[in-house]
C-alpha cells in the first residue's frame, strides 16, 4: 500500500511530491511532511498453565480478530506506563510487574493510510490472588469501543500460535518468541 496525499496540507498545492512513502515535499511552499514510525505496546497476560488472555477487536483494522491488550503510546509517555494505562482502559485491570519481552515492527492500516509501528511487548502473569484464569476473567471490564469480548487460549507451541486468528503480525511474532523462550 502506498500513502497518496494529493495536495499540500499547508498551501493546497497539487504538486506535492512523495519521497519513498516516508516524506512528502511541497515545491510551492516548502512544507515537508514526514511519516515517522509510531510506538505501540502490548502485553501477554498469562497463568501457570500458559493460558493467555486475548481481546476480540471491536473495530478496524482487523475487526473480529484477536489481540493481546495494548495500544499506542501517548506523547511524553514511557512504554512501561503506556501498558498499565492501556490495560486499565481496555480490560479494567492494572497489570502488575510487566516485564519487557521483545519488539517487532508492524504495519497498521487505518482508513486507507498505512502506519509503520514499532511494537514493544511485555509479559505479565495473572496475579495468584485470582486463583484461576476464569476468576480473573470475571473481573475484566471491556472498553466497548475497543473490545467485543475476551478469550483465553492455551499457548504452548508454535502450532498453538499458528492456529490463532491474530489481528497483527507483530503479535504472532511475539507469541512465537515467547513460546520459544519457554521451551
Amino acid at each position: 500500500m502506498k500513502n497518496d496525499f494529493n495536495m499540500c496540507p499547508m498551501c493546497g498545492s497539487k504538486k506535492i511530491e512523495n519521497h519513498d512513502n516516508i516524506k512528502w515535499v511541497c515545491p510551492d511552499c516548502g512544507f515537508d511532511l514526514y511519516c515517522n514510525v509510531a510506538s505501540a505496546v502490548g502485553v501477554i497476560i498469562y497463568d501457570d498453565e500458559n493460558n493467555v488472555l486475548f481481546e476480540v477487536r471491536a473495530k478496524e483494522p482487523s475487526k473480529g480478530k484477536i489481540v493481546i491488550p495494548g495500544g499506542f503510546i501517548d506523547f511524553d509517555e514511557r512504554a512501561e506506563d503506556a501498558i498499565v494505562r492501556e490495560c486499565r482502559e481496555e480490560i479494567g485491570v492494572e497489570v502488575e510487574e510487566a516485564k519487557f519481552l521483545c519488539t517487532f515492527p508492524n504495519t497498521y492500516v487505518y482508513k486507507n493510510i498505512e502506519y509503520k509501528t514499532c511494537d514493544i511487548f511485555f509479559t505479565a502473569k495473572i496475579p495468584s490472588s485470582y486463583g484461576s484464569v476464569n476468576e480473573f476473567l470475571k473481573t475484566l471490564k471491556a472498553q466497548e469501543t475497543e473490545v467485543v469480548a475476551f478469550e483465553v487460549h492455551k499457548v504452548q507451541t508454535l502450532d498453538d500460535v499458528k492456529a490463532l486468528p491474530l489481528a497483527f503480525e507483530s503479535t504472532f511474532n511475539t507469541l512465537k518468541e515467547w513460546v520459544g523462550r519457554k521451551v
